[in-house]
C-alpha cells in the first residue's frame, strides 16, 4: 500500500505541474518583443498603415498607431498610452501573439488639441518598447 501511496502522489504532482506549466508561459513573455514597425497613420487598410506621418491636420479626425511586434515567444499584450504633451489621453491594451502581430489602436482628435503628441508602446509589464511623436496643427 505505501508503495502505491507514493506512486499516486508522484502521479499528482506530474498532473498539477502540468496544469501550471502552460499558464505561467501564457501568462509571461519570455525575451524581449521587438517593434519592428511603429507609425501613426491616417487610417488602416488590408492590415498595414495607409498614410503614415508625423505631422496632421486637427480637422483629420481619427488617428491610428500601428504596430508590428516581432520575436514574441508566447501570446501576451501590448499598451499603446497616447499623450497629448505630457497627458495622457487614451491607454489600450492589445493581444499579440507568436511569432509575429500587426495590430493597431486609434484615437479621435478633438478641435482644441494641437500641439506635440506621443504614443508610448509597452509591454505587458509596463516596461517601453518604443515612443511614437507627432504633432497636431491647426
Amino acid at each position: 500500500m505505501k508503495h502505491f501511496l507514493s506512486w499516486s502522489g508522484v502521479c499528482v504532482a506530474i498532473v498539477a505541474l502540468c496544469l501550471l506549466v502552460p499558464y505561467s508561459i501564457h501568462a509571461q513573455q519570455t525575451g524581449n518583443l521587438n517593434v519592428a514597425t511603429a507609425v501613426i497613420c491616417k487610417t488602416i487598410a488590408d492590415r498595414q498603415a495607409v498614410e503614415p506621418g508625423t505631422s496632421f491636420s486637427v480637422s483629420v479626425g481619427r488617428l491610428y498607431c500601428y504596430s508590428k511586434i516581432t520575436d514574441i515567444q508566447s501570446s501576451t499584450k501590448i499598451i499603446h498610452v497616447w499623450y497629448f504633451g505630457d497627458t495622457e489621453r487614451a491607454r489600450v491594451s492589445l493581444a499579440v501573439n507568436p511569432p509575429s502581430w500587426r495590430t493597431y489602436s486609434s484615437k479621435i482628435i478633438q478641435a482644441h488639441e494641437i500641439g506635440k503628441w506621443h504614443v508610448k508602446i509597452l509591454d505587458a509589464s509596463g516596461n517601453l518598447l518604443k515612443d511614437v511623436e507627432f504633432e497636431i496643427t491647426p
